[in-house]
């Protein structure tokens, strides 16, 4: 059926009208949410029954999507809107604003991001990861490109964050969980890519990740999708406001101890959207565009503009 790395389990009791198939990624954020959910009943409160596919990663999460293996997955509105433009009706709603950021060690001499010329980088996810895309879009506008002024070394997030703790690398650009990890152990942080964006044109913080759903689905089940951010927005509520439940996340969280949980939940907290979707979507469309400047046909394939569609409008408060 799905992939092989599969794990399902059922948060509602029961099979009904409120069905809802969901693939997440095992250590991801969206798997602390369903746990609250699960502990508060949230999903019994919405009338849905929510299965969950664990997955072992993002791309086995579109996967499982794009084959009907699964209702609702979290990624960002760049893939959705590729997919859009390739005939897949997929649609995006707003999931968390939360990037990453660029850290130094706390006794590091870079304060500034014109201070990473000339040194040894370490960029988690590739050549056309949007957090190292949008680092380098922001300082070419002061003349500074990192790709030839700087050494460059690409790699998986937690390698690269070894290598920081290692001493291997002067500064690294790692995705927000990451970067939170290595400030609880009292690493510095430069920027955050989300301090970047106005200067790109972004209005406020925008979400990059959102739940993912089909579009002729979703039309046909309106009110289920309806019942099903509303119940994740009172998840994220409680996260917003109770530091107690964090502690009862814990273990998800893989947080070795509690100066990393509680950099863990503040920068958790720092995503959770609060604007309007429209307002959300103006951004991304801005941020598209620069994006789609510097990554080029390999990262946003046929579609230099963000496709329309791409942002799910019918969500009663959105």
């Amino acid at each position: 059926m799905l992939l092989a790395a599969v794990v399902s389990a059922s948060l509602g009791t029961s099979c009904s009208a409120g069905d809802l198939r969901v693939a997440v990624q095992k250590t991801g954020t969206f798997a602390w949410e369903l746990a609250v959910i699960r502990a508060h009943s949230l999903d019994k409160q919405a009338n849905l029954s929510v299965q969950v596919f664990e997955l072992a990663s993002p791309e086995a999460g579109k996967i499982a999507l794009r084959s009907g293996n699964a209702d609702i997955v979290v990624t960002d509105w760049l893939w959705v809107s590729r997919e859009r433009k390739l005939g897949a009706q997929l649609t995006f709603y707003p999931y968390s604003s939360a990037l990453g950021a660029v850290m130094v060690p706390a006794s590091s001499p870079i304060r500034t991001l014109a201070d990473l010329k000339g040194r040894k980088l370490a960029v988690a996810g590739g050549p056309i990861d949007k957090n190292w895309l949008l680092l380098l879009a922001w300082l070419k506008q002061d003349g500074i490109d990192l790709k030839s002024d700087a050494t460059i070394a690409y790699g998986a997030p937690p390698l690269l964050a070894a290598k920081m703790l290692g001493g291997e690398m002067d500064a690294t650009v790692n995705y927000w969980n990451f970067c939170a990890s290595l400030e609880a152990k009292g690493f510095r942080r430069v920027a955050g890519i989300e301090d970047l964006l106005p200067k790109l044109g972004a209005k406020g913080r925008t979400a990059m990740l959102g739940y993912v759903f089909d579009e002729k689905w979703a039309n046909a089940n309106q009110d289920k999708v309806a019942r099903f951010i509303a119940m994740t927005r009172k998840a994220k509520e409680i996260l917003a406001t109770s530091d107690a439940e964090w502690e009862k996340i814990a273990p998800l969280t893989g947080a070795p101890d509690a100066a990393t949980l509680r950099a863990y939940r503040d920068r958790y907290r720092e995503g959770i959207p609060r604007r309007q979707v429209a307002d959300e979507e103006a951004d991304a469309r801005v941020l598209y565009r620069v994006l789609a400047q510097i990554g080029g046909h390999e990262l946003v394939g046929p579609a230099p503009e963000l496709v329309s569609g791409t942002f799910y409008h019918a969500i009663p408060g959105g």
